[in-house]
């Protein structure tokens, strides 16, 4: 584990002394003596016994608390999970504007009260027990801090006191600004907005810094119903809440009657800009968790630079999308997925399903599925490292593996056939008996060499691809084809650095090494070609070249299309849910469909193979610093011990490029200049 980038706390100030720390022991008292007056109404046994396992945070949990930036591969904000952060202020980076607003609004007496305001404590109280339930809160900023850090929404005496005590340690431990900070960082401003930052961003397009008064209480005025006043959902009641923030501000002193009617006349217009589309959000989860498992919660700010390649992605949700909306109903085709990524592994886009809004679950990555005859690669790279050749005869009848008998789809076999036209035309019956004759096995060991990481049965049946596998391993196993080596290990995390880039990791590729496919590379492309030109593949044909492999499983549950052109490998899967089957959907109707349109509107460019002739196989990969680090080894699933912290790479200086050339590619440290092809960049 290691400790990234930037810190949280206010520069101006000095971080609380040694003497001043106390054991959480002495927390636990202090928390305790502090409640003598609630002690003194209900009992200090009482306060004890639901103070009870509180843990007492220490003081990094609140000014280092870990929080991680997502950036597109052209440099655009994601969200994760529907929540968007940017990089934290401290207090004196924040205009008196907003905190005027904030304070008046929430807790005018913060700086003259401790953890809790006594008198709004009191009051709230009177106004629970007239109302027979706990309908106010009279919390202080500190308390709401804890709230929302620490302790559920939950409204009960217990998480009140809860609540209080540790808000008592947070002002015993921290510095009034240390805590405002974090507030001003962490609330909860409705949107997916996560602090002041992030909502001034996602709201009007600014940085706190410019603010204006009437968007200021806005964003103040948030901070009680965030949902309901949300002003992309209901701009009336956010400027009615941010008119009464304006009064609390007059009432404060903070604001001049005259200044307050001029933002009242003039009230904030929030404008919707774009950051990533929702359908991001599948990517930038998927990247987060990585890089959450391979950091601490104190890590501080770290901003991770992604492959992820918006108009890929974009384009890959809309043709899911439309895809299911024109023939889903039909079909009873209800989800897809698709993954696409570069012959190094770089993912530019990924599509978990139907909807992000809808559903979260990532069927890319998280779904597990029989892959059907996509598996057959396996089978036939098997075969070649056997000494069969593409040309090589293969009967294609009835067979009986200790009672199973295995048949082809449509039921009709073709007697004697090559191998090329065995796998072209998917035949069940001749791929289970060149299986037997090069043994289970041996199929084993080929998906393992190709890189398929997914668990594998070594029944006779995985021969047409019973085990269930993702579709993301699956695609990075027909990448290792493209690239000419193995394996390939699938990556969306070009860097890692704090958020003004004084501190570089350069990620890129997993560096774990490789082996090269030597002459099988170009008999499993002639064979890949072959199903797109001539065999169950021909839905996916290419101007240029084009080569995959379809997949369909037993009742039509599942259906898929792996392949690639010259620059991409795409992977597609169409299914439902609940494994009910679709409606005679096999892997060269809707996924073939599906890979088609993408490639075709892709705008990656294309070159017309000959027969027998394959793409070009150079492909520029990112550079790799660190490859022993325990970070880097936890982005790769690697076990690895050595120490690594971020450090300007010494291959690609990220931030030089990224400032020079707007075109600035991280992943392979390239720019595309005014003409010609794009360059490596040399800063």
């Amino acid at each position: 584990m290691i400790a990234v980038g930037a810190r949280m706390a206010a520069a101006s100030e000095s971080e609380p002394n040694a003497q001043s720390r106390k054991s959480r022991r002495s927390a636990f008292a202090i928390a305790i003596a502090a409640f003598a007056f609630i002690g003194a109404a209900a009992g200090g046994g009482f306060v004890a016994w639901n103070l009870r396992g509180v843990r007492f945070p220490a003081p990094p949990e609140i000014t280092s608390q870990r929080a991680i930036v997502l950036k597109s591969a052209d440099g655009h904000d994601l969200l994760s999970r529907g929540a968007f952060r940017l990089p934290p202020l401290a207090v004196n980076d924040v205009p008196p504007v907003v905190i005027d607003a904030v304070l008046s609004i929430e807790d005018r007496d913060f700086y003259r009260h401790g953890a809790i305001d006594l008198t709004s404590t009191l009051r709230a109280f009177a106004q629970n027990a007239e109302a027979g339930q706990i309908v106010a809160g009279g919390s202080t900023i500190t308390q709401q801090l804890v709230k929302i850090l620490f302790l559920t929404p939950q409204r009960t005496y217990r998480r009140k006191i809860q609540e209080a005590a540790i808000a008592f340690w947070l002002e015993h431990e921290l510095t009034k600004n240390q805590i405002l900070s974090s507030y001003l960082n962490n609330v909860y401003l409705g949107s997916g907005a996560i602090g002041f930052p992030a909502a001034a961003k996602l709201y009007f397009s600014k940085t706190v810094g410019a603010l204006t008064v009437p968007e200021a209480a806005m964003l103040a005025g948030l901070i009680h119903a965030p949902s309901e006043d949300d002003p992309f959902h209901n701009l009336a009641a956010a400027r009615r809440r941010a008119a009464t923030v304006i009064d609390a501000m007059v009432a404060n002193g903070k604001l001049t009657p005259q200044a307050a009617l001029l933002a009242k006349l003039h009230p904030a217009t929030p404008d919707r800009t774009e950051l990533s589309p929702p359908s991001a959000g599948w990517f930038a989860d998927w990247v987060y968790d990585r890089v959450a498992a391979a950091t601490t919660p104190t890590s501080g700010t770290i901003r991770v630079d992604t492959t992820l390649d918006l108009h890929l992605q974009k384009l890959a949700s809309a043709i899911v999308k439309d895809t299911l909306a024109k023939y889903g109903e039909q079909k009873h085709a209800t989800e897809a997925a698709l993954v696409a990524m570069r012959p190094d592994g770089a993912v530019v886009a990924m599509v978990g399903g139907r909807s992000y809004n809808d559903s979260a679950f990532n069927r890319a990555v998280q779904a597990k599925r029989q892959p059907g005859s996509a598996f057959k690669l396996f089978d036939y790279y098997a075969a070649l490292r056997a000494g069969f050749t593409p040309d090589d005869q293969i009967l294609d009848a009835p067979v009986d593996v200790h009672g199973w008998q295995p048949r082809n789809y449509g039921g009709r076999d073709h007697g004697e056939v090559t191998l090329a036209e065995a796998f072209a035309d998917s035949l069940n019956d001749a791929t289970v008996r060149l299986t037997q004759q090069v043994g289970i096995d041996d199929v084993v060991a080929a998906a393992r060499d190709l890189g398929l990481r997914a668990p594998l049965d070594p029944d006779p049946s995985l021969a047409l691809g019973t085990s269930d596998v993702s579709l993301l391993d699956l695609t990075s196993a027909y990448a290792a084809v493209r690239a000419g080596k193995a394996p390939v290990v699938p990556w969306g995390i070009a860097g890692l650095g704090t958020p003004n880039n004084s501190s570089y990791l350069s990620v890129g590729a997993s560096g774990q090494p490789q082996h090269s496919l030597g002459q099988y590379q170009n008999q499993l492309i002639d064979l890949l070609r072959a199903v797109v030109l001539n065999g169950t593949g021909r839905g996916a044909a290419l101007p240029g070249f084009a080569a995959g492999k379809t997949g369909t499983t037993q009742d039509y549950r599942d259906a898929w299309f792996v392949g690639f052109d010259d620059s991409l490998i795409v992977g597609v899967w169409v299914g439902n849910d609940d494994h009910s089957p679709m409606n005679r959907v096999v892997g060269g109707s809707l996924p073939a469909l599906i890979w088609k349109n993408f490639m075709e509107q892709s705008n990656t460019p294309t070159v017309t193979a000959g027969a027998g002739e394959t793409a070009p196989q150079t492909v520029a990969s990112a550079p790799v610093l660190q490859t022993g680090s325990p970070l880097h080894g936890r982005l790769f699933d690697q076990d690895t011990t050595a120490s690594a912290s971020l450090m300007p790479s010494g291959e690609c200086h990220i931030a030089a490029c990224q400032q020079d050339y707007q075109s600035f590619r991280a992943s392979d440290c390239t720019y595309q200049p005014y003409s010609g092809p794009r360059e490596v960049c040399e800063r």
